[in-house]
């Protein structure tokens, strides 16, 4: 309200006693405080000479609130305190918006940290005592109940159970362990009770070290230098040369100093870029926002700016190209007294008392199908080949195909048809009676987002910690480029190194903590969003629908924001070319000259040009999806 400037654009005049001085002390604490960032990051480009956006900033409200301070106690010529003020919250705003759009790599790690249990039950002289996992040491025995996780790396001593390792190295159904058997720490144990002496703890645990490697690469990651730096980089040079040089002609061709200084201020101000610092952000806030309601969530700009560059792109298999759960896909009866209906209702019923994975799809589908299951008696496990009840009169066994082989029981045909399906047998009052074929189904869209990344020019392939002959089988029927299988992730972390010195442009996509290396490490890094947190966390976009076809998406927004990043720092720019001349004053005989406050409003219709055009984004994005 005070503002010269702001008063003869709104035409009222105000004026209060010691006005100037009251100008002065609000605006100080805006430069100190609102510039605090920019003049420390002046510090760090300079201790690192590398000059870039924080220094042009603090240039530039450094001279402005220098300049205006000397007016203010003497210096003739006019204060543009006002302008100060709305330069360091625009460059605020910016920032701020900036960070944001990269905010949340170190609650990946958090998030990785949070999978490890913090407590043991530790054994010791035969009894039970918990103790916080950084208490174990090498050598100890622990108890894992069932259902719980495993706090260590190991090897178990007693016990067989079912463990869980999906989310660790990418298996698609919980693995058989018995004595001498590693685990890891961070799995689930599955129904029975296992006794684990300890192998690895702190730094040599095997999730510390997928931590570490996500911590390294993310490192790695923070260094790139954006195109706005590299411009603002020759601004500052630009800004300072033709600053000084102007203050230096001025008084070397015999005018006052407070003329030239005011010259010298215009050129600096005028340089300062409002547009500039907006012109990333407010298209990455803009895409950002349009990406989300289309099933793309944008965690670091840069990765996104840069997928219109990817040539490969790597997929997990478990829960991104597929399903990431075991569904019914066939069920059969091979005997005339049995329908195919009976065939499930019967391994459901005595598939309803066990929690192998297998079991959950099978009840998935009687679930499905609306069938009532009957009571059953004297259930039993059968170690290793299946399980076992009694439904009414009949004894009804649902088994591996190792069972029926041990029994001279032939394997039907049409039982074994395709290879990324397990295989179970129904055997009632020991005759075969029917099978039931279940999968790690491969998701529709899973086919028409490789035909369309194909489109593009990429190559497409799948890395797996899942066995040779399923990720085989998997990468026939989708046409991938090729496949790499039982892999774990320090493993598919290297691959990706290999594939980026072979001069490719990786985007890697997957859903799990086997995933969050590689996806930290890849120069685009995508998760799937019904993944873990810890791979959303890792990861540079989100697929929140899940939807590997909304990747073509992601790669023709990546275009079209960059492009439009690029006009911005066009117009954010072009003024300058005209402005930081009239400003110096080479026109000045002619009666043509920019003052500060002049130059202030040459920046805000640079920024409102800027901000127009990022708009226009939207609508692009919305039509071309």
């Amino acid at each position: 309200m005070l503002s010269p400037m702001i008063q003869d654009l709104l035409g009222y005049e105000l004026t209060i006693e010691a006005s100037n001085y009251v100008l002065f002390g609000l605006s100080s604490v805006i430069y100190f405080y609102g510039g605090w960032p920019f003049l420390g990051g002046l510090a760090d480009e300079l201790k690192k000479k590398q000059l870039g956006m924080m220094t042009l900033i603090a240039v530039a409200i450094t001279i402005a609130w220098g300049y205006s301070s000397a007016t203010t106690f003497g210096l003739e010529g006019k204060t543009f305190f006002w302008e100060l003020a709305t330069l360091i919250d625009v460059m605020l705003l910016g920032h701020w918006i900036e960070m944001k759009s990269v905010m949340g790599a170190s609650r990946s790690l958090q998030q990785l940290v949070a999978l490890m249990p913090s407590e043991a039950h530790r054994l010791k002289n035969g009894d039970t005592e918990d103790v916080t996992v950084d208490q174990l040491e090498k050598g100890d025995l622990v108890l894992v109940r069932p259902g719980e996780k495993i706090p260590v790396d190991g090897i178990i001593t007693e016990g067989e159970s079912h463990v869980n390792q999906a989310m660790v190295t990418g298996e698609s159904q919980p693995v058989k362990k018995s004595a001498d058997d590693q685990v890891i720490g961070g799995t689930i144990n599955g129904n029975s009770s296992l006794k684990i002496k300890v192998e690895q703890v702190g730094d040599e645990a095997y999730l510390k070290k997928v931590i570490n490697m996500v911590k390294d690469s993310q490192k790695k990651k923070s260094k790139t230098q954006h195109l706005a730096d590299r411009i603002a980089f020759w601004l500052t040079i630009v800004a300072l040369t033709v600053g000084f040089g102007t203050l230096s002609v001025w008084l070397a061709a015999g005018e006052p100093f407070a003329f030239a200084l005011e010259r010298m201020a215009s050129v600096m101000v005028i340089t300062c870029p409002h547009a500039l610092g907006l012109a990333v952000p407010l298209v990455v806030a803009i895409s950002t926002s349009v990406s989300a309601q289309n099933g793309l969530l944008i965690r670091n700009r840069t990765a996104f700016e840069n997928s219109r560059k990817i040539t490969l792109m790597a997929f997990d298999k478990t829960g991104t190209l597929t399903k990431g759960n075991f569904g019914v896909t066939r069920f059969q009866s091979v005997q005339k007294e049995f329908s195919d209906q009976e065939i499930l209702k019967l391994a459901g019923a005595v598939e309803a008392e066990s929690e192998h994975p297998l079991a959950i799809g099978i009840l998935d589908k009687v679930k499905e199908k609306d069938i009532e299951l009957p009571e059953i008696k004297n259930f039993n496990a059968l170690t290793g080949k299946g399980i076992e009840a009694d439904v009414g009169e009949q004894k009804v066994k649902v088994v591996s195909p190792g069972f029926l082989k041990e029994n001279n029981l032939e394997v039907p045909d049409g039982a074994n048809q395709n290879e990324q399906e397990t295989v179970v047998f129904l055997v009632v009052d020991n005759q075969l009676a029917g099978f039931i074929a279940l999968a790690d189904e491969i998701r529709e869209e899973s086919q028409e987002a490789v035909k369309i990344l194909k489109e593009n020019r990429m190559k497409i392939y799948m890395m797996t910690g899942d066995n040779e002959q399923v990720a085989k089988s998997v990468s026939e029927e989708l046409g991938l480029d090729g496949y790499f299988a039982g892999i774990l992730p320090d493993e598919k972390l290297e691959q990706v190194k290999k594939f980026q010195q072979q001069g490719e442009f990786v985007a890697m996509t997957g859903d799990g903590i086997n995933d969050a290396p590689a996806l930290a490490t890849a120069d685009v890094g995508i998760a799937v969003g019904s993944g873990t947190d810890v791979a959303a966390e890792t990861a540079d976009i989100i697929l929140v629908n899940s939807n590997p076809k909304d990747i073509a998406s992601l790669v023709l927004f990546g275009k079209k924001t960059h492009k439009k990043m690029i006009q911005n720092f066009i117009w954010a720019t072009a003024y300058n070319v005209v402005a930081i001349p009239l400003a110096a004053g080479v026109l000045y005989q002619s009666g043509i000259l920019i003052n500060p406050a002049l130059g202030a409003g040459l920046m805000s219709l640079s920024t409102i040009i800027v901000a127009i055009n990022a708009q226009l984004l939207k609508k692009k994005l919305q039509l071309s999806h």
